[in-house]
């Protein structure tokens, strides 16, 4: 294994002590996503110590945010070796002790990585049960394991244990012989839901997190910020902090900051530093943003076109234009970026809140001009990440400053720098053109979506003439050719890109089935031949009891349904607006998810009931005020994420299917939520909503403008929703875009 992405197998055992370990190399195949992208190195190791105790120390580059991973990989690494849950013990997030890793986001952790580590378990058991076999005197197939022990099948008094296999020896393998996964049919482990690991320590205050730990002689850094992005440093007036008692300034590059043992007292150190600055020209804001992200638009990549786009225009029956929109997203963890950097006798450690440990490390190594084995990245915790996590800014920097002052610092954001240097879920537009053939059917679909990239946006249903174009390419890309038509950063938020695709996905499908008097469940399924899709919507159907009636029926009834992360979702709501106030009270959501394999259905269940409750955020509150570069939120008295109180009665669903490998469970769920609760809003009003999020102000407009005008006789034509004129006065649909 070469140094620039782990330890060498000599150094790990000097680590790890004496005991079996188990290097793994993966099959070539292993090393690549589905669509050929590379995810992990050629010379990728899985670690595996068996210790004489008879317990099991898995090590994975992941980290545990909270979605139960560190509970799920001791579930499969169990599963697979043949030991009891209780045996295992995790180690994450260490970049001395664990295989690299690209980082933990995507839903990635069990889809692409659990199948490493289950053949890394697997093949650990083959070569345990060749030592058991030399020790027992007796061929391979003759023996039988369990919890760690392994029995010659014919006389179960002869068994040695794995602890025993192990004692006394420092063994090294590499395996070189296939796994053989166990079958569903088999599993002692997966499919269950124990305690999870991270429980105990979370419920009685004992977790620690980055913020939570203590070095002797450690400082607590400030560190001048710009007012906006793009503001540049024009004078600096330091002579007031540098008779501080206890201060340490430090100036080096664009990196000015106070030191102190008390973080009260470098906060007030700071306040006493003046800066000019050269703020930038004038940018887009919350409302031209929209044009803005149109205009700038790169060539699109196009998606699986399919049939004749013009011809079925000229034969459409019914053509629907509509454009969606959706403002800046943040991640607003509960725990801000914080980071605790020591640097000495050559070596730094850092132990940081972050998603993507390797690539922390990588990244704080040029920064000291280090190789990068002279770097350690050590995980604690993370109170919460959503794709926020994954840049390292606030690690860089307490590296730096622990190097400059000579002892431990800490860098811990404040909640106005979270917000300031988030990388933000981007504004996104999205263009619809679809058409209904005279017998009701979709027969045209030409989708264009600006800046939020494709996820969420290919077609699963039936339709003939189609195509998909993506403007902005991918929120993973390259940050500066992102940054390039956003006024600050953006990037990965809890299903990149996939909440903004589903809401217009869904909600044109929707618009199409009212125009044609078509129940929405019964417009989908008719344009629905995947077997896993039927499958969720009858499911979700069956747990809501789902009556059929074309919309707006008044009931406040929604439907909506997505792939995502090789997960199928189907998401049914129903709510009561007030049409005064323009108020949404969610009152009861039921969400089925076809994932495959579910590894832990608690836990899969858990996910679930956090996507959706997240989701309610972006649906109804949350979005960034801005003016350029200039980020007006700051704290949550402006920024209001999801209280308690907003929380409806959840139920889901987990439709069985061990047919499939197990699959993504951390994003899914909240990709229709959006969706589902606009759908919803309009079978209850009549009232269409194509700007996310749906706030009281926007819908109450609506209501209005609509009563305004049905009261008029008149039909109110919205901005942003185009209908052929043979259409014109069949349909009554208001939307509010403002």
């Amino acid at each position: 294994m070469s140094a620039c992405h782990g330890l060498d197998r000599r150094s790990f055992f000097k680590l790890a002590g004496g005991g079996i370990v188990v290097f793994v190399g993966l099959d070539p195949s292993a090393l690549f996503s589905q669509d050929r992208q590379r995810i992990y190195p050629e010379d990728f190791n899985a670690y595996l110590l068996i210790g004489e105790n008879g317990r099991v120390t898995v090590y994975s580059g992941k980290i545990e945010m909270g979605q139960g991973v560190m509970t799920s990989q001791a579930q499969m690494a169990a599963e697979e070796l043949g030991v009891a849950f209780e045996a295992i013990d995790m180690v994450l997030g260490d970049t001395d002790k664990c295989p690299w890793d690209m980082g933990t986001f995507g839903s990635l952790t069990t889809r692409m990585f659990g199948p490493a580590l289950r053949a890394a378990a697997a093949q650990a058991r083959a070569v345990l049960m060749q030592l058991a076999s030399a020790k027992l005197g007796v061929p391979k197939a003759d023996l039988v394991v369990k919890d760690g022990v392994v029995w010659v099948a014919a006389d179960p008094a002869r068994r040695v244990s794995y602890g025993e296999l192990s004692k006394g020896a420092k063994i090294a393998r590499v395996v070189d012989e296939k796994a053989v996964l166990r079958a569903a049919s088999e599993f002692q482990q997966m499919g269950r839901s124990p305690k999870r690991v991270d429980a105990p320590a979370k419920v009685t205050g004992g977790a620690k997190y980055t913020a939570d730990i203590r070095l002797p002689g450690m400082l607590y850094a400030r560190i001048l910020r710009p007012p906006a992005h793009g503001a540049t440093l024009s004078q600096l007036d330091t002579s007031a902090v540098g008779t501080l008692p206890g201060v340490t300034l430090v100036k080096r590059d664009d990196l000015v900051a106070v030191l102190h043992a008390d973080p009260e007292a470098a906060a007030a150190a700071l306040g006493r530093i003046k800066a000019d600055w050269r703020m930038p020209e004038a940018q887009p804001d919350g409302e031209s943003i929209f044009d803005h992200l149109v205009r700038s638009a790169a060539a699109p990549k196009e998606i699986s076109p399919r049939g004749d786009l013009a011809a079925a225009r000229a034969n459409a029956a019914r053509v629907f234009e509509t454009t969606y929109r959706k403002g800046y997203v943040a991640h607003a963890p509960i725990e801000p970026h914080v980071a605790l950097a020591e640097v000495r006798d050559g070596k730094a450690t850092v132990w940081a809140s972050t998603q993507t440990p390797f690539p922390a490390r990588d990244q704080i190594a040029q920064a000291l001009r280090f190789e990068p084995d002279k770097v350690r990245v050590i995980t604690p915790f993370v109170g919460g990440g959503f794709g926020g996590k994954s840049s390292n800014r606030q690690a860089v920097e307490a590296a730096q400053l622990a190097q400059i002052a000579g002892q431990p610092v800490q860098v811990a954001w404040t909640r106005a720098e979270e917000f300031f240097y988030d990388a933000f879920d981007p504004a996104a537009v999205v263009k619809i053109a679809s058409g209904l053939d005279p017998a009701g059917r979709i027969s045209l679909w030409d989708y264009s979506v600006y800046a939020a990239g494709e996820r969420g946006a290919s077609l699963f249903y039936d339709i003939p003439n189609a195509r998909v174009r993506s403007f902005g390419g991918s929120l993973y890309g390259p940050a500066d050719a992102r940054k390039s038509i956003h006024p600050f950063a953006v990037g990965p938020w809890r299903a990149p890109g996939a909440n903004m695709n589903v809401f217009a996905v869904e909600s044109q499908i929707d618009i199409m089935a009212s125009a044609a008097g078509a129940d929405p469940l019964e417009f989908r399924l008719r344009h629905l031949t995947d077997r896993r899709m039927r499958s969720v919507l009858l499911a979700a159907a069956d747990a809501f009891g789902w009556k059929a009636a074309a919309a707006p029926s008044g009931r406040g009834f929604g439907l909506a349904c997505s792939i995502d992360a090789g997960t199928y979702v189907a998401t049914m709501a129903e709510v009561k607006v007030d049409p005064a106030t323009g108020k949404v009270k969610v009152l009861r959501v039921v969400c089925a998810q076809d994932m495959g394999i579910v590894v832990n259905p608690d836990g899969a269940k858990m996910q679930m009931e956090g996507a959706i409750t997240m989701g309610l955020g972006y649906t109804f509150t949350e979005e960034l005020r801005f003016r350029g570069g200039e980020i007006l939120d700051r704290n949550f008295e402006t920024y209001d994420i999801p209280r308690f109180s907003w929380v409806p009665r959840i139920e889901t669903v987990l439709v069985k299917n061990d047919e499939v490998a197990p699959q993504g469970g951390g994003e899914p769920a909240i990709t229709p939520t959006g969706a589902v609760i606009a759908n919803a809003v309009f079978d209850a009003t009549g009232t269409r909503i194509l700007r996310l999020p749906l706030t009281l102000e926007r819908l109450r407009q609506a209501i209005a403008a609509k009563n305004a005008k049905s009261d008029a006789g008149a039909m109110y034509w919205p901005n942003g929703l185009e209908i052929s004129p043979a259409r014109f006065h069949e349909l009554s649909i208001v939307s509010a875009t403002a």
